[in-house]
């Protein structure tokens, strides 16, 4: 996987922010946090440095803009006029510049453009992540994208190349959008690709009917389909590190000691040669 080792993220997307899950984190030894300016209502910077403001250097710290508050809600943009000011308040609320500002799902303004508009303003979004990190307010920059499909459609050649690629991960990813996901990676080179969402905001009872420990190496005694699910998601697609969310310092356990496990690459590559079959029959 890139000639790094599998690393564990903790997300906070639909956490609740509390201090007790951060220490546990860094007790186990995961070290990086992942949030967003508009996670916890559009608070989670200011609750993480009012709640935990001496473990957050601790982390390396990656954060996303491009939603904001509306009159009816969460809106999105793409406006390098408003990302700006919100790449600096995320390191004013937090108290310090993010390791890494992530662009949060483009395709949300992408996908109701036309391909050379989109690309045009895709460029000008990347564009002003660039300017954020060589200017020190972030230490690097990237996208995080639910969806690739509509930057596929828009295209991104020419446009920067990420420091950072956050793409959907593991086995509820469909073929299809692991197949955009793998075109889009091999056209932005970007320096990084992480994972995200690896049980697809579903409960353990999908796994009750999946059991995905065949995809991993023997000797892996005592690990849980869930445990097998997460470390296979790595592959699904090829990624460097998944962040995963929870509040429960006895699951955020497992996934550490179930990033230790080997994964069956050739395993993989049949499944996704199923997938690909079955599809086309």
């Amino acid at each position: 996987m890139h000639g790094a080792d599998p690393r564990l993220v903790l997300g906070l997307h639909r956490s609740r922010h509390h201090r007790d899950i951060l220490t546990a984190a860094l007790e186990l030894g995961v070290s990086s946090l992942d949030t967003a300016a508009a996670y916890l209502g559009f608070r989670s910077h200011a609750v993480l440095a009012e709640t935990a403001a001496d473990l957050l250097p601790k982390f390396a710290l990656s954060t996303k803009v491009g939603f904001f508050p509306g009159a009816g809600g969460a809106e999105h943009s793409l406006d390098p006029s408003r990302l700006r000011p919100a790449i600096e308040k995320a390191a004013q609320e937090l108290g310090r510049e993010p390791d890494t500002v992530l662009l949060h799902n483009p395709e949300r303004s992408l996908a109701s453009l036309s391909p050379a508009d989109g690309h045009a303003l895709l460029g000008s979004a990347c564009t002003a992540l660039v300017d954020a990190a060589r200017e020190g307010l972030c230490g690097t920059w990237g996208v995080s994208s639910w969806d690739t499909r509509p930057l596929g459609m828009v295209g991104v050649d020419g446009l920067p190349s990420p420091d950072v690629l956050m793409v959907r991960a593991g086995f509820l990813v469909g073929i299809d959008l692991l197949d955009t996901t793998a075109v889009l990676c091999s056209v932005w080179q970007a320096g990084e690709t992480w994972g995200m969402s690896p049980f697809g905001g579903r409960n353990g009872k999908v796994w009750e009917d999946f059991d995905p420990r065949p995809f991993l190496r023997p000797p892996h005694d005592g690990l849980s389909r869930v445990q097998a699910a997460f470390r296979t998601a790595f592959h699904l697609p090829s990624v460097t590190a998944v962040a995963v969310g929870t509040d429960n310092r006895g699951h955020l356990a497992e996934l550490v000691q179930a990033v230790g496990a080997d994964v069956d690459t050739t395993a993989v590559s049949q499944y996704l040669r199923a997938l690909h079959g079955h599809r086309q029959s």
